[in-house]
């Protein structure tokens, strides 16, 4: 297993003792935890336009169904934005 893999299963593992075994997270939680500085409706206006890379997903094809976030999608959307993170310190300290 790489390095990378390992990461995002740590990461899956966190998120999942954080939510409670819960596979899909609430956009709500998700915005409460990961992106205070967004309402959920500007959070789920900035996904749709992609601005925000991030696969959302609807429990019924409904569109007043409650839209989440899987967890293995939002672990490596973290392991993607820290990966990102260390790059950047890597450059300046160069």
């Amino acid at each position: 297993m790489t390095e990378a893999s390992n990461d995002n299963h740590s990461t899956i593992a966190i998120l999942l003792a954080q939510y409670g075994q819960r596979v899909v997270i609430p956009v709500e939680q998700v915005c409460r935890d990961y992106f205070s500085h967004l309402d959920p409706a500007k959070f789920v206006r900035k996904v749709n336009e992609g601005a925000i890379a991030i696969p959302m997903m609807r429990v019924e094809a409904s569109q007043k169904s409650a839209k989440g976030i899987h967890v293995a999608d939002l672990a490596e959307w973290l392991d993607a934005r820290r990966e990102a993170a260390r790059k950047e310190c890597r450059q300046l300290a160069a």
